[in-house]
């Protein structure tokens, strides 16, 4: 396990930039991984893929980086995971209003004689289903058998995520048990409380902190891939849940906000006193960017990343 990792969250100064589990554009990868490298953030999440796992280092590189001084961490998950799922339109529904593009954080609705979606840029948060109700998006997931392409990436990682986001409690313990049993770095636990009440979940992460027997991460979501807002309502449930947590008798982990993480995050749990070893960031710190992405304006994009990566 590495080490410098588990002292970088003892410092309660973890700022980590997820990239997306279901992000596939690597060249946007790339970009974020060289923007924010830059501003010092260390601590990086992606989509458990090669192409993915390069596109990062190269942005890492380009900004005179060296990996070892650079935390990774690739996200596996379930299959009702919405952080796996995927949208695709069936066209005889489809009336081409491009409500639903107006409404893509990831710009991966666009029109071209019909209404489509870029799969490689959808990420699966399902925005524009949310918010349209709109029968012709349709909702997927393209699951794959973890034996076939985990193993490869163990060595080149120094964190593996894992996201129990359903009700199936069988596959999760299924699951955690390959890693535990397979994988020998940190291990984080992404949760939120859509599938469990309460108690249920601080069970849940209880059995299974036991069963890595190691000190792991529970990264607290309050509201999966809603950081568009910078808000405090928007980071409020994440805050709570962390507040619960940190309530429990849960030992043995680190505990990271996500969901709905914004410039306002940190600032609120230092304000109701809400213990935490930092945040993750995702939705919030891609769309602040992605103008002067887009642009290639990448010191304007550095300018607006610093100033995120200063709340924490």
């Amino acid at each position: 396990m590495n080490k410098s990792l588990l002292d970088y969250l003892e410092s309660k100064k973890c700022f980590k930039l997820v990239l997306g589990a279901n992000n596939s554009d690597y060249e946007e990868i790339y970009k974020l991984a060289m923007v924010y490298s830059s501003i010092g953030c260390r601590f990086f999440d992606i989509e458990a893929s090669t192409d993915a796992l390069n596109s990062l280092i190269k942005g890492i590189e380009h900004s005179k980086i060296k990996r070892q001084d650079i935390f990774i961490c690739i996200s596996v998950g379930v299959n009702q995971d919405p952080h796996l799922t995927k949208y695709k339109i069936d066209p005889k529904k489809c009336k081409n209003c491009l409500k639903c593009k107006d409404l893509c954080l990831q710009d991966a609705i666009y029109f071209d004689k019909t209404t489509k979606i870029n799969e490689k840029n959808c990420i699966g948060c399902s925005k524009c289903y949310n918010e349209t109700k709109c029968p012709a998006l349709i909702s997927y997931q393209k699951t794959r058998d973890w034996k076939e392409f985990l193993p490869s990436l163990f060595d080149k990682v120094d964190c593996i995520e894992f996201h129990i986001i359903t009700d199936d409690i069988e596959e999760i313990d299924k699951k955690w048990d390959y890693l535990c049993s397979n994988y020998n770095g940190l291990l984080s636990i992404c949760c939120d409380r859509s599938y469990f009440g309460d108690k249920k979940i601080i069970g849940q992460l209880k059995k299974m902190i036991k069963k890595a027997e190691r000190k792991v991460i529970i990264q607290a979501d309050g509201a999966p891939m809603s950081g568009g807002c910078d808000d405090y309502k928007t980071t409020l449930q994440t805050i709570a849940f962390v507040d619960l947590i940190n309530k429990s008798d849960i030992e043995n982990a680190f505990v990271i906000m996500s969901g709905g993480t914004n410039s306002k995050t940190m600032e609120l749990a230092r304000l109701l006193d809400v213990k935490n070893n930092g945040a993750a960031f995702g939705s919030y710190a891609r769309k602040i960017v992605k103008q002067y992405l887009n642009s290639s304006n990448y010191q304007k994009a550095k300018i607006t990343a610093l100033e995120l990566f200063k709340t924490v």
